[in-house]
């Protein structure tokens, strides 16, 4: 790794991510550790860095580093738990989840982006990933219940939820960015009981829509 990229890495942690209330040194130390430059097309490696979303292999973006701090935060992945992750995208959430312990089940709903993050994960050498082809808001995912669920792209309704809330074990939690542009709220769910659940809001993004999210339902005159 040369200086500039070492250089662009620590920044990200201490410009961006640390001042936006990112503040668990788990989080911070597995984002200054993995490389995001591998996980984004060449033509933009330049920007991997950049508080901005960035372009993946398939015309989507990934999440801005601040966002993906938030992310891993809320869900306080500890070694050893159960995570899935929908959306696995380029693989670099992924990544930072296994770093954190986790072990991850990951559904990509796009074949070739699914196959391109496995590439990238086994090239790094990590350990207990798996990167499934499909669709993770069609019913619930085999291997459940799950310690921590990672929700990557928005759902302008929350139809899905209560599906996916039930694939939480007791005191698990599950992060997800709910609404429509401009201001989408992300979520943390904790399951607290067999039929009890904690909502908290922590802040406001705007965030792509995961493929084939629920519809909100149009006006009937």
């Amino acid at each position: 790794m040369d200086n500039s990229t070492e250089l662009a890495r620590f920044n990200m942690i201490q410009q961006q991510i640390r001042p936006w209330g990112v503040l668990d040194e788990r989080v911070l130390e597995v984002m200054g550790e993995i490389p995001r430059e591998s996980f984004v097309p060449d033509a933009y490696r330049g920007l991997a860095y950049a508080d901005i979303e960035t372009p993946n292999d398939i015309g989507g973006l990934m999440l801005a580093p601040k966002v993906v701090g938030h992310l891993l935060q809320a869900l306080a992945v500890q070694p050893g738990d159960r995570v899935l992750e929908i959306g696995t995208g380029a693989g670099y959430v992924t990544a930072c989840l296994s770093r954190l312990g986790g072990r991850v089940i990951s559904l990509e709903i796009d074949a070739a982006q699914a196959t391109a993050a496995r590439e990238r994960l086994a090239a790094l050498k990590l350990e207990r990933i798996e990167v499934r082809e499909g669709d993770g808001l069609a019913g619930p995912i085999a291997d459940g219940p799950f310690d921590a669920i990672a929700i990557k792209g928005s759902m302008p309704t929350e139809d899905a939820l209560p599906m996916l809330r039930g694939q939480l074990a007791i005191g698990g939690r599950l992060f997800c960015i709910l609404g429509a542009a401009p201001a989408m709220e992300c979520v943390r769910i904790t399951r607290v009981g067999q039929n009890d659940y904690r909502r908290e809001s922590l802040f406001e993004t705007h965030v792509p829509p995961l493929r084939n999210a629920p519809e909100p339902a149009g006006f009937e005159f």
